[in-house]
């Protein structure tokens, strides 16, 4: 259990530092990215990019 919480923590940080990055590149911007506003906060789920850099993690997993 502690291992899964050190990878989901470490995950976070990559994130974190990627997004600018990322943004740069244009994901989070892509057709099915959804952004709103909600009861005085603004919301970002991004379906989307999500589906994409999974669909590339996989194919680096597979090759490595």
């Amino acid at each position: 259990m502690i291992r899964w919480m050190l990878v989901i923590f470490l995950a976070l940080i990559f994130i974190s530092w990627f997004t600018p990055l990322l943004h740069k590149l244009g994901f989070g911007k892509l057709p099915g990215d959804l952004r709103f506003r909600l009861f005085g906060r603004e919301w970002f789920i991004p379906l989307t990019t999500t589906i994409v850099l999974s669909l590339v993690a996989s194919l680096i997993s597979q090759l490595i």
